[in-house]
């Protein structure tokens, strides 16, 4: 008997064109099949921002409310990441903002009142690199800023974890690239004090790849 493929991948469903647009990128990536995420997912949530960026953030996956809304980082992590570029001296408007997974994998709460993020298995978020790749190829960035432990995952390997690669310069197709921690993880802190210090050092790394960017 033939071994099943849990996951098939993107590949087979990127455009045919080599070098494909953003536009013609977000509308294939409504029709991927290449994961099982599409199954409970309302949607795909492709990247937005400035087409040819200098600077390409890559987050996990998108949430609840981008699950909804269609669009990366408009809920209440985007809004942090946004008070953190402005402190940095970017704003959105300054980068190109996308996931490492395009659909939002979850759970029913309890009480089934709430989807619960959960996060994306190796195997899907390897099926999913193609688009994240294609991303890249078309906004050529000078510099990639992986946001998050799963974000940094899908980039560099699961032998490379946040704590170790952060403060570093790393690498992703011969482009510099920095890690940071997700902006969802400032919102998890309980203690105000503890969350200040924990989005202050978002701040700086993203002052500190803004740095490295103009070196």
């Amino acid at each position: 008997m033939a071994q099943r493929i849990e996951h098939p991948g993107a590949s087979a469903y990127l455009p045919d064109a080599s070098g494909a647009g953003l536009d013609e990128l977000a509308v294939a990536v409504q029709h991927c099949r290449g994961c099982n995420l599409y199954e409970d997912a309302t949607q795909a949530v492709f990247g937005t921002g400035l087409r040819h960026a200098r600077i390409m953030l890559v987050g996990e996956q998108p949430g609840d409310v981008e699950d909804r809304a269609g669009a990366p980082f408009v809920g209440p992590a985007g809004g942090v990441l946004d008070d953190a570029l402005g402190e940095a001296g970017l704003a959105r408007a300054d980068v190109y903002l996308t996931n490492a997974v395009k659909h939002f994998r979850w759970r029913t709460s309890p009480r089934g009142k709430r989807r619960i993020h959960e996060r994306p298995t190796t195997g899907q978020m390897v099926a999913c690199r193609p688009w994240l790749e294609a991303e890249f190829t078309a906004v050529q960035p000078s510099l990639v800023v992986a946001l998050g432990a799963t974000a940094v995952s899908s980039l560099f390997g699961p032998s490379v974890g946040l704590t170790a690669s952060r403060g570093r310069e790393l690498r992703w197709h011969d482009c510099p690239a920095v890690a940071t921690i997700h902006p969802s993880a400032v919102l998890r802190v309980p203690d105000s004090d503890d969350r200040a210090e924990t989005y202050r050092g978002l701040v700086d790394d993203l002052r500190s790849a803004q740095t490295l960017l103009e070196t």
